[in-house]
């Protein structure tokens, strides 16, 4: 509450470019209130995988199996793992790398879990436009099926630190 009340005729009806401005926006509030359930539903835009609760030391566990029981070969000290098709692969992502390299097979399916072992990382797929955000404490699991083949790197999109700029994995896709 101020000290002094302003002058009776203090406030003026909006006119000119005001009203203009005004109704441009009550329109644009009304297009996105359409649009976002719009593309919530139709628009394919979010992840339609599963997700569950894990330690993170649980989920470091499940990778180290994954990658003793499928590793094929190692690059740049780097493990390089191939998972059956249409089984589970797993990705670690933990301050400042992306583990292990997974060398899939174009035109089969695969479960992809993802997971952080320390804190919030983003997955984006290049040169796939696919974004996801990695959150300790959970198993996000996605449905994937590649459909060339060739090397997609893996890079964190989300700032973790320091050495953030280095964050970057690969997947290999083989025929």
């Amino acid at each position: 509450m101020s000290i002094y009340q302003p002058p009776a005729d203090w406030f003026k009806a909006p006119k000119g470019g005001e009203r203009v401005w005004i109704g441009l926006a009550l329109t644009w509030c009304m297009v996105m209130s359409v649009a976002m359930p719009y593309w919530h539903f139709y628009g394919k835009q979010n992840s339609t995988g599963e997700s569950y609760r894990v330690t993170p030391a649980e989920y470091a566990q499940r990778v180290g199996k994954f990658i003793q029981t499928n590793k094929v070969g190692e690059m740049n000290g780097m493990p390089v793992v191939e998972p059956a098709p249409g089984g589970d692969a797993y990705l670690q992502a933990q301050m400042w790398l992306w583990m292990p390299i997974l060398k899939l097979r174009k035109g089969q399916t695969y479960r992809l879990h993802i997971s952080s072992l320390d804190l919030q990382h983003g997955f984006s797929l290049l040169p796939m436009n696919m974004n996801f955000q990695v959150l300790p404490g959970y198993d996000h699991v996605l449905t994937l099926t590649p459909t060339s083949s060739g090397e997609f790197s893996i890079v964190c999109n989300e700032f973790c630190g320091i050495g953030h700029h280095m964050m970057t994995g690969r997947i290999i896709v083989e025929d």
